[in-house]
């Protein structure tokens, strides 16, 4: 019985001695992985400084695979993408912070803040303007924030103008189209009345005056008496011829 117990004694200091083996190997490797997130942030920043954008992001990448929860690293691959003129990506990068567990009202405002910056690069104001505001709720004190929300409505009302203007150009070329058209219709259909007028035959009325009329009439009078006197002869000859019996 006694020696059953001591086994069994053994056996659980054993289970606890793995236990304690598994947690401290844990403690250590969460450690190391700290450590490392950590040294590959600095590296990252150091590159960052230097202007190396492209190599700071691979660093920070790196942070992010030894602690993918790791909200600097997230926030850094962000200013890196957008140092490199990455603006989608390092919109999207900046709302990945949000999922971090250490993340404060301090930060989300300037993940908000540094979102509107990457919309106003690629001139998507009303995204823009959304994200500012957003970051003025979490930190209405921002100056920086509110001037930058200032110039994004400022370029919004001015794409607005501008897109206002070509769509009234746009109409106005139609109208002219159109207009253009309609008189060029106009004007075939006067031509081709003007074709049809002149392709008649002449139908000019010949005026003479009141003395060649005269004229006319009397050389008439004189061609008929002249024929009736012609007439006459000729009955009278014609009746003179006369058999002889």
């Amino acid at each position: 019985m006694n020696a059953h117990f001591h086994s069994s004694a053994i056996s659980i200091r054993k289970s606890l001695f793995r236990f304690l083996l598994l947690c401290i190997c844990l403690a250590l490797n969460f450690h190391v992985q700290a450590q490392s997130e950590k040294k590959l942030i600095r590296e990252g920043n150091a590159l960052y400084k230097q202007k190396k954008y492209q190599d700071a992001e691979i660093k920070y990448k790196k942070s992010l695979q030894a602690d993918t929860n790791s909200m600097i690293g997230k926030y850094n691959l962000g200013n890196a993408l957008y140092k490199e003129g990455r603006y989608s990506d390092a919109s999207h990068q900046y709302e990945n912070v949000f999922t971090s567990k250490e993340v404060d009202n301090k930060v989300k405002a300037q993940a908000y803040h540094n979102i509107g910056n990457s919309l106003l690069k690629d001139k998507k104001y009303e995204e823009s303007i959304a994200s500012f505001k957003n970051s003025l709720r979490l930190n209405p004190k921002d100056n920086d924030t509110r001037y930058n929300l200032a110039y994004a409505q400022s370029m919004l009302k001015q794409e607005q103008q501008q897109k206002q203007q070509q769509q009234n150009k746009n109409d106005q070329d139609k109208k002219d189209q159109k207009q253009n058209k309609d008189q060029q219709q106009q004007q075939e259909k006067k031509d081709q009345k003007q074709d049809n007028k002149e392709n008649k035959p002449n139908q000019a009325k010949k005026e003479i005056s009141k003395e060649d009329a005269e004229k006319i009439l009397q050389a008439l009078n004189n061609d008929e008496k002249n024929t009736q006197k012609k007439l006459i002869k000729k009955e009278s000859s014609r009746i003179q011829v006369e058999k002889q019996w």
